[in-house]
């Protein structure tokens, strides 16, 4: 009993001689309406109450409000257009003119470390950790933590975009937690990413050097510096003498040249990791036969 009703979405949502009835005895305390069963509502039941106000249902009714309303739409999309700037949208979040050129490079970096993440982790993906270090982290990162989830999951579905991927995450039973955090190491600002699974856990770190170039600081927890490419090969191997001249001498035994090589390693004699760039595409396989080298646990074919 006491209940307040507004009605500002749709006339005939609410049956009007119910509500007066309701009004009358107190069961709703008051009502607000600009919409109603019959409009124009030249006599409706409920004006005159004291505890009801109407107002007129003008919407964009008007030729005034209907211009106005294409004027704005035109502004909003012409300045997505030329900035980035993203107003009022109902399903992305709001980025202002001057933040958009700030958070390009980062939305870049962000979005390949999702992509990098997903295309290395093979089964599914419980558990999604998202930490902002340093000057990254007073942006607006709700655009950054978008496209992260957008290139986390366009390996499984192509038609992902940062619009959908919130959305499409949360239905897949994926949670996902965002941090912030001042600036600590060597870099004055990173992202990382921390991927779960059921069996394993990954880690994923980025940043962007003065360039405005996105850099890959850290792949499955450890430390390498290297600049992403649209086509490479990632390996993970045993720290033994000569394989990285095994690889290389297969690589060019199929033609497929290599564009950089970048490697890190736990420790000596532990588990090592390598990216290489290539001019060409990798075919199935040489990624058998990359496999089939003594120390090599794990070979993917990377695209960007």
């Amino acid at each position: 009993k006491g209940v307040r009703i507004i009605n500002c979405a749709r006339g005939g949502l609410i049956v009007e001689s119910d509500l007066k009835d309701a009004l009358e005895s107190g069961q709703v305390a008051g009502a607000a309406l600009d919409v109603f069963e019959e409009e124009p509502a030249k006599d409706n039941p409920l004006f005159g109450m004291a505890n009801v106000v109407c107002t007129p249902h003008l919407g964009a009714a008007t030729e005034e409000a209907q211009v106005n309303v294409a004027i704005q739409v035109a502004e909003q999309l012409s300045d997505y257009l030329m900035s980035g700037a993203v107003t009022n949208a109902i399903n992305m979040p709001s980025i202002s003119a001057e933040e958009a050129p700030k958070l390009k490079p980062f939305v870049t970096l962000a979005e390949q470390l999702g992509l990098l993440a997903g295309q290395v982790t093979a089964s599914s993906i419980k558990e999604v950790n998202i930490e902002y270090a340093g000057e990254v982290s007073e942006l607006n990162c709700a655009p950054l933590s978008s496209a992260m989830i957008s290139g986390l999951l366009r390996p499984l579905m192509s038609e992902v975009n940062m619009v959908s991927a919130p959305a499409i995450a949360k239905d897949r039973g994926m949670d996902v937690a965002e941090t912030k955090r001042g600036s600590t190491g060597a870099f004055d600002s990173y992202i990382r990413l921390v991927v779960k699974t059921e069996n394993s856990e990954r880690s994923f770190a980025g940043t962007v050097f003065s360039d405005g170039k996105p850099r890959l600081i850290q792949l499955t927890g450890i430390n390498m510096e290297a600049e992403l490419a649209p086509r490479m090969l990632f390996i993970t191997n045993n720290d033994q003498p000569g394989i990285i001249g095994s690889i290389g001498s297969l690589l060019g035994t199929h033609g497929i040249n290599i564009a950089s090589f970048n490697l890190g390693r736990e420790k000596p004699g532990g588990s090592a990791i390598a990216l290489i760039a290539v001019d060409n595409e990798i075919s199935t396989d040489v990624l058998d036969e990359v496999m089939a080298l003594e120390q090599v646990t794990q070979a993917k074919a990377l695209v960007f």
